[in-house]
């Protein structure tokens, strides 16, 4: 099978599909093309691969997994359009976390904002030792908006989660792996490597059976999506302030954000 994506590149290796996010000059951001280009990967593209493993995505060069959302589209979404702004990444990031094979992430640089919930909607997470995560939205005026305020208490508990998003401190790959939101360390450049063992380990257990323990773990969540509504409703809200303003222009004129509470 070919793909033609502007933002990804996509090999199949033994029934593994590996989807690296490439925008290397921009940390591997995730725009709105990247989510498209991911849509059509899990909805479209993976399952029309014939004996179908799973799923490894990670980002190209040795950098960054995602830095986030990329900023730059975030100037005029203060107006009305912010939940609705996040309604495509949020059905992506949810059809890659109830795909019927294992999607793992294999972290090799910095998880940032939407990077960091695009590896916590990844059914496992490797990270290899210069990783780095965090949620770092309470310094741009917002709040994380792809799920991260719902996923991350899940993964890590309540009370770190608050002090990783309400501080928006990174940590490190070993800090990851202690408190559980990472599966498996590996030296840096092998992160993609172990996500293949453990994905060709997987394909040796029953396959349905595989399907339906995914599709019960996400039942343990019942609140989940709408955790993910009412996040959207705080995101629009907090798009339309003053604030807001500042934190998106601060970020793209490297600068202090000087916020007022307004």
């Amino acid at each position: 099978m070919e793909s033609n994506y502007s933002y990804l590149q996509v090999e199949i290796t033994n029934g593994i599909l590996i989807a690296r996010i490439d925008r290397p000059k921009a940390l591997n951001a995730l725009n709105t093309q990247v989510f498209a280009e991911l849509g059509n990967l899990i909805s479209v593209f993976a399952p029309g691969i014939q004996g179908l493993k799973g799923i490894v995505i990670t980002g190209s060069g040795d950098r960054a997994f995602a830095a986030g959302a990329d900023i730059s589209e975030f100037t005029g979404i203060g107006t009305g359009k912010a939940k609705e702004f996040l309604t495509p990444g949020n059905v992506v990031l949810r059809q890659i976390e109830t795909f019927h094979r294992p999607v793992i992430a294999a972290v090799n640089g910095f998880a940032l904002g939407g990077g960091c919930e695009l590896a916590m909607a990844c059914h496992l997470r490797i990270a290899g030792e210069k990783a780095r995560f965090g949620l770092p939205e309470a310094s741009l005026g917002i709040l994380p908006g792809y799920g991260g305020t719902q996923r991350l208490p899940q993964l890590i508990g309540k009370s770190k989660a608050l002090e990783m998003m309400l501080t928006g401190d990174m940590i490190t790959a070993e800090e990851a792996f202690r408190l559980g939101l990472v599966n498996h360390l590996t030296e840096a450049g092998k992160e993609t490597e172990k996500a293949i063992e453990i994905i060709e380990k997987i394909s040796s257990r029953g396959p349905l059976s595989i399907q339906r323990i995914i599709a019960a773990v996400n039942t343990y969540y019942p609140h989940l999506e709408a955790g993910i509504d009412e996040e959207g409703n705080h995101f629009r809200d907090l798009a339309d302030t003053a604030d807001f303003r500042e934190g998106v222009a601060a970020f793209l004129g490297k600068r202090k954000a000087v916020f007022e509470g307004k």
